[in-house]
């Protein structure tokens, strides 16, 4: 066997997985999440701002040290909504190739989205098919149909759109707590966003739904009450269509203080989970109405995975 290491960088947050490549699937040597706020301000500006790239820099430069020590014969980042939309893409590209000595790869939306479902249905039953994926992130959420045979993941359909959590919150949600006229907006503009998805992506033939990445993975703590975060409570969990709601109607209700005071809440994603959670409760309406899912299934593996299943 031989490490490889997985370098996904988003809107908000920068994570890193280093794994082994077994006959039954990944082995996990390292993985971790940094919230930098790379997007930070960037749908306003269009450029990528310079504490934003510092605060990267200084996660890559950590990042490149812990995949060296683990023994990673391969390397590969990806980077995606923040870079894909920033007029000064080539700083970031530049101070990439100075701090890991490669290059980032700035994937399409839908590419991104192929890589989180492949990470994702790993390790799920195949009978449970066919599999729909939502990944809300910073900057876009992307939505993909497929199915999975125990081996290799199929994707029939996948679209990527720009809502996600700091992008909803930087443009709607504003007040603290939200009024209920931002959130109207808010919920206006998600639902309206989505159906660019639900135009591309025929969700009524899923079977079964499954939620990736931070937001969704915080809102199964949240919803469990757990007492610190415990990805091995989340990984699989089970939401109903009213707890994914309940959860969202609280988390914009509550004010900053009282968000930062729960411990399941990184402190990265206080000011953004909000918006995050909106965006979850329009999906399981959505996908209620449209395909009579009733409950969401909550994966702690996602894209990190999927990239590193292709270096493998």
């Amino acid at each position: 066997m031989s490490a490889v290491a997985a370098i996904d960088c988003g809107t908000n947050s920068i994570r890193l997985l280093v794994a082994d490549r077994t006959v039954s699937g990944l082995v996990d040597l390292h993985r971790e999440m940094r919230i930098v706020r790379l997007g930070q301000n960037v749908d306003a500006t269009g450029r990528l701002a310079t504490d934003a790239l510092e605060r990267t820099r200084v996660a890559l430069a950590d990042y490149a040290i812990i995949s060296r020590r683990a023994g990673a014969q391969r390397v590969r980042m990806v980077a995606t909504s923040a870079t894909r939309d920033a007029a000064n893409r080539e700083d970031f590209f530049a101070m990439v190739r100075q701090t890991l000595g490669i290059d980032a790869e700035v994937i399409t939306g839908d590419e991104e989205a192929r890589l989180s479902f492949t990470g994702a249905v790993g390790g799920l039953d195949p009978a449970d098919g066919p599999f729909l994926i939502a990944d809300v992130g910073g900057g876009s959420t992307e939505v993909v149909l497929g199915n999975w045979d125990g081996v290799r993941a199929d994707v029939t359909a996948a679209r990527s759109v720009n809502v996600g959590c700091v992008r909803i919150t930087e443009r709607h949600l504003r007040c603290d707590p939200p009024t209920p006229d931002e959130v109207s907006a808010a919920e206006q503009f998600a639902r309206r966003t989505l159906q660019e998805a639900f135009a591309a992506v025929p969700v009524d033939k899923a079977r079964t739904w499954i939620g990736v990445a931070g937001t969704v993975t915080t809102l199964s703590a949240i919803a469990q009450q757990l007492p610190a975060y415990q990805p091995e409570r989340t990984h699989l969990s089970r939401l109903p269509l009213e707890q994914v709601r309940s959860t969202a109607e609280y988390l914009l209700a509550s004010t900053h203080q009282q968000r930062a005071g729960n411990p399941v809440i990184h402190p990265g994603r206080v000011d953004v989970i909000a918006g995050g959670a909106l965006i979850m409760r329009v999906l399981a309406e959505e996908l209620n109405t449209r395909a009579g899912i009733s409950e969401l299934v909550v994966s702690e593996h996602d894209i990190l995975d999927g990239i590193a299943l292709g270096l493998s």
